[in-house]
């Protein structure tokens, strides 16, 4: 498995680096977000949804578990597994979402779902540093999101 390490000293530059993700994913694609409470895992769905022409407000999904938005370029899922416990997943309905490859899949505390989804995906984890930082470690796990994490490192480095 390919892995991408950012670091992020503020909110702006994980905003950007958030957007760059976004200009990298395709509709299809499932990214899973995970890391303590407040390590910034809404704000970077947040900037993923502008990127894809969402213009509705972007909550935590967290007390209604799936939100799904319908953008310009992409319809997107947000879901927030939180609360789930493993195994809870196939009785929820969300087998639709896995077949609508039009859309994007964002969860965030993906933990005891993790094996309801396919083994292809993105898995971001955001470890917080010291002040507001943040390490961000992407990891790639089939050789179609290490492309996608390839095209990523150079629009980083080109900055």
């Amino acid at each position: 498995m390919k892995k991408l390490i950012f670091y992020s000293s503020c909110l702006k530059e994980t905003q950007d680096f958030a957007r760059k993700l976004a200009s990298c994913l395709n509709k299809g694609d499932i990214v899973f977000f995970s890391g303590p409470i407040g390590a910034g895992k809404t704000i970077m769905v947040k900037e993923i949804a502008k990127f894809f022409g969402v213009k509705d407000k972007i909550t935590s999904a967290s007390f209604s578990l799936m939100k799904k938005y319908f953008g310009t370029k992409a319809e997107l899922y947000h879901i927030d597994l939180f609360r789930l416990e493993e195994g809870e997943m196939f009785n929820l309905g969300f087998e639709e979402m896995l077949e609508d490859e039009t859309s994007l899949i964002l969860a965030e505390w993906p933990g005891a779902a993790a094996d309801f989804f396919p083994k292809n995906r993105l898995e971001i984890e955001i470890i917080l540093q010291k002040e507001d930082k943040r390490k961000i470690v992407l990891t790639a796990t089939t050789k179609t999101y290490q492309k996608m994490l390839e095209k990523l490192s150079k629009k980083i480095k080109r900055n």
